[in-house]
């Protein structure tokens, strides 16, 4: 079968490539299909992220293994599409070029058969400019109160750093 899906720049205009790849490609696979589809060098390090149904990023799955261990992380390369992606998980985030963060919203939209005498990965639809520099990204919280950095600093001098479990002497 054929994964068919929408991956968007988060950004204020509208930039999005339709890419179909097969369900037994790899999440590198994607990430492949992803930087060719956007002109990327592909030189960046990436990952992706699981994600719910309203795109709160949860687990990481990076393309190069960064534990401590060797071998003990799972990379793009481990995770088969439809092993991670169906019809009820068609969500999850990319970040390219971490550096310059470089955000992705992807949703797969459909899951067909393949059409004959078409290679996959294959880029169907791109819409939009790709800007010079990566959009802005806001990271200081909404207005809903969750982040308020001058609130936030006021409470730690009044309330210091005694019950945040740090002991001193213990810093290298």
């Amino acid at each position: 079968m054929i994964y068919k899906f929408r991956v968007i720049l988060d950004a204020e205009e509208d930039i999005f490539r339709d890419i179909a790849i097969r369900q037994e490609d790899t999440l590198e696979d994607l990430h492949n299909a992803i930087v060719n589809a956007f002109g990327f060098d592909g030189l960046e390090i990436a990952s992706f992220y699981t994600c719910d149904d309203e795109w709160t990023q949860e687990d990481e799955i990076p393309f190069f293994d960064t534990g401590d261990v060797p071998g003990e992380q799972k990379t793009m390369a481990d995770y088969v599409l439809n092993n991670i992606l169906d019809k009820e998980n068609t969500k999850i985030i990319y970040v390219y070029d971490f550096l310059n963060m470089w955000t992705f919203l992807i949703e797969l939209g459909a899951i067909e058969e393949p059409e004959s005498g078409v290679n996959y990965p294959d880029l169907l639809f791109s819409h939009g400019e790709m800007p010079t520099d990566a959009p802005n990204m806001d990271f200081s919280g909404d207005e809903s109160g969750y982040f308020d950095e001058e609130d936030d600093l006021d409470m730690l001098d009044e309330e210091g750093f005694e019950d945040l479990g740090f002991e001193e002497g213990t810093w290298n």
